[in-house]
Order: C-alpha cells, then structure tokens, then sequence
C-alpha cells in the first residue's frame, strides 16, 4: 500500500471516528435530556392530580384522571393488594404496560423493540374517599414517548447526512495533504535514482522557504550529498596518490631487477648498488603500507586512558636525544597534564612532529608544553625554510608534499601530518600550525585536560 492511500485512509478513518463519537454523544445527550424533561412533566401530573383528588373529594374520580390523561399515556391507581383500582388511558395499545403496587417513588424509561420509549413515573400517595379511604395506593402515570421517537429518528438521518457531508472535503483535503507531503519524498526518491543510474552528485532543488521538516530533511539530504561528493573524491584521490606513491618504488625494483638479470655478471658494486636501491624501496613501500593502514585504524574506536602528555613528550624527547645531535629545548608548566587519550597514538603523533621539525629544519627544535583554558597545550617549533601560505591550507591533506623532491630524499611519503590530524581527532583533541617562509613552523596539539571527579 502507498504512502499516499495511508495517509488518505488514516485520516478518513481517524476524523470518521470522531464524527461517530461526537454524533453519538450528540444523540445520547439529547436523548437524556428529553427523556429527563418528559419524567419530570410526569412528575408534575403527579403533583397536580393528588392536588385535585385531595380537594375534590367527591368528583368523578374516572373523569377526574382524565383530565389529567398525558396525551399517549395512562393513569392508574393501584391498591395495596395489586389490583387497578382506577385506570385511564387514550388507548388500550397503552394497557399493556405493567404495574404493581410500590410504596416508593421511581422513575423509569422503558425500551421496547421497534416502539416508543415509555416514561413511567410511580409515587405512593393516601387515597381521601371511598371503601379505600386512608389506604396507601400507588399512581402510576405513564407517556409513551411517540413525538420524542418521531425526534430521535429525524436527528438520526440529519447526523449521517452531516457525516457524510462533512467526510468528503475532509477525503479531499487529505488528499492534497498528502500530496504535499509527499511531493519532497518523490523529488528525493526520483534524484536518488538519477544518481544511481547516471552517477552523478544530483541534489534537489529546494523551491520554499519554509523552516518545516520536510526542508529539513531537503537540506539534510542535499548536505548528505556534498559530504559523500567529497568523501567519493577523497577516496579517489587516495586511491590515485597510493597507487602513485607505490608505481615509483615498483618501478625502480624492477629496473634494478632487470638490471640485474641482464648483467648478472657484473661487477660486485653494480651487484651491491641494485640490492641496496631494492632493499631502499621495499622498505619505502613498507613505511607507505604501515602508514596507510595507520590511518585507517585511527578512525576506530581506541581504548582511552589517563595519559601524561609531559611524560609522552618527554619520552620521545628523550628517544630523539639519542640518535640526533641537535639541540632540542623542551620547556614545561606542569609535570603531568593528564588527559585522556590511547598512549601508543599519543607517543605516535609527537613522533611525527618532532621527526617532521628534525627534517624540515636545520637549527634547534623547541618543545613547549602549558595549560590554557581547560587543554593541555604542546607547541613543537622548528627554525627552517617555513610554509607558504598557500601550502598551509593542504599541510594535513594525504600525500600532500611541499617538495617532492626533498620529500623522496628524506623518504617522506606525505602521511605523516595526516596521521597525525587524524589521531589527534581520534582523541578529542585538534592540531593546528602557524609558519613563515624563512622563519619557521610551529604545530600546535591541543587536549581536553582529565579533571578528577
């Protein structure tokens, strides 16, 4: 079943049910007060007639009820031993109705099949005259309810003539209501099927201004789409610099390779140049290999731990102390700043700047960690050629290198600044660098600090 039919439907059979219980309360509540009304004009016969009985003694006691008849009723007066003592009515259709002697007041609606109700109202009262003089009798005066019966039908037939008249603009209304509510849902299906059969980055025309879901969810689709466009672009170029980065050193192995095979007895140099040159890039193609599926892993959930970022830092200080001979000046606030963080990423990340700031550069390599405003901040600097402007904005992209030609003399594959963005967003922190062509650069790591609670 389509939207559209649900909707229709639901809301037809949604506003019918309501017309039904309004009706229905409609015709219950005239139905009660009419037939309260009517009990109550019995009542007052009641009233009126032992009235005339008490004061007229010795009228015609027959001719007297009469008078008092209700128009398609009875009156009886019953003795204590169920005997109709006196007994008026308009029709003997209306003698059916039966009675006994009661010595309490009641009132009563009776319900008979395919006939008029029937009010009936019984009140004991002390009969003044005759044989019975001082006996309690009971008066029974009854009305069958033809004119109200007459009403209940009338008002039956206008209530579904309403509803049927009220559920057509009602069955049109839902139908243009979900056609506009469906109107964005067909535009969205139809351009996500364009741009399944034609590949493209189809997005849809938002024609309103109106702030409602269904614009929302046109924006947010449109959204979805640039974001995947990107991502998809993204994808592609990784995939075009990888195979890049990985065509070179293939190329150089099997050149030396072949080198090999046709001078296979050639001098030991040549021999010992081609391993070496080999050996060089299969383990340039490994560092790339590592690199890349490093990448992938930081966009997985990490076990996060209370972390020292001064102890991190100066491990790794301390590990390049030991294999350069460059100055590396390290200056710290506090002994700790802990925050929460996978350790093997963390020691990863300053492993990369520092590496970076040692190849970039030639003069010392200052290493500063503080607090500001809740983070844990860590600047590493270096003193080299710096950054242009226009390289900055690409510095954390994959394979992004400033020169090319440096970076395969260093064995740079262009990762490295990328892995580190992507581990420091792994663990809620952020990276940022500021630089100067001639004056160098400066990266700075930033990490919510672990408060105790």
């Amino acid at each position: 079943m389509k939207l559209k039919t649900k909707i229709l439907l639901s809301s037809s059979l949604f506003m019918l049910v309501t017309i039904l219980v309004v009706n229905l309360s409609i015709y219950y509540f005239f139905y009660k007060v009419s037939t309260n009304t009517e009990l109550n004009e019995l009542e007052l016969v009641i009233h009126d007639v032992t009235q005339a009985l008490n004061e007229n003694p010795n009228v015609d006691h027959s001719e007297l009820l009469e008078a008092y008849l209700p128009a398609n009723g009875t009156i009886r007066i019953i003795l204590e031993n169920e005997v109709r003592y006196i007994e008026q009515t308009r029709s003997l259709d209306y003698t059916t109705l039966p009675w006994k002697f009661s010595q309490q007041e009641s009132q009563q609606v009776i319900s008979k099949k395919d006939a008029p109700d029937i009010a009936v109202v019984e009140q004991p009262i002390i009969w003044r005259s005759g044989d019975y003089a001082g006996d309690v009798v009971t008066i029974q005066v009854s009305n069958q309810l033809v004119s109200l019966h007459e009403t209940l039908r009338i008002l039956f037939y206008v209530l579904t003539i309403l509803s049927l008249i009220v559920l057509i603009p009602i069955m049109i209304g839902s139908s243009f209501l979900s056609r506009f509510l469906l109107l964005p849902i067909q535009n969205l299906i139809k351009t996500m099927n364009d741009n399944m059969t034609h590949g493209k980055w189809q997005k849809i025309d938002i024609h309103h201004q109106s702030q409602d879901e269904l614009h929302e969810m046109e924006l947010t689709f449109n959204q979805m789409i640039d974001y995947l466009k990107v991502s998809y672009e993204k994808q592609e170029m990784f995939v075009s610099d990888a195979s890049h980065e990985l065509k070179t050193p293939i190329q150089i192995i099997k050149s030396y390779a072949q080198l090999l095979e046709r001078r296979a007895n050639a001098n030991p140099e040549l021999i010992k140049e081609s391993v070496l040159a080999i050996d060089s890039e299969a383990n340039r193609m490994n560092r790339l290999v590592e690199q890349m599926l490093s990448l992938a892993k930081h966009k997985q959930l990490q076990s996060k731990v209370p972390v020292s970022m001064v102890k991190v830092v100066d491990e790794i200080v301390k590990t390049f102390d030991g294999i350069t001979e460059r100055d590396i000046q390290i200056k710290k606030e506090n002994h700790t700043m802990m925050v929460k963080a996978d350790h093997d990423q963390m020691k990863q990340l300053f492993y990369i700047l520092m590496d970076n700031a040692l190849k970039y550069s030639q003069d010392t390599i200052d290493v500063r960690l503080f607090e500001e405003a809740g983070k844990a901040v860590v600047e590493v600097q270096d003193y080299g050629k710096g950054i242009s402007q226009q390289d900055l904005k690409h510095i954390f992209d994959r394979f992004y290198r400033i020169d090319k030609a440096r970076n395969r003399e260093t064995g740079g594959t262009g990762l490295g600044l990328a892995i580190a963005k992507s581990i420091a967003e792994a663990n809620d922190g952020e990276i940022s660098v500021i630089s100067e062509l001639h004056s160098g650069s400066t990266f700075t790591v930033k990490f919510p600090i672990l408060t105790e609670e």
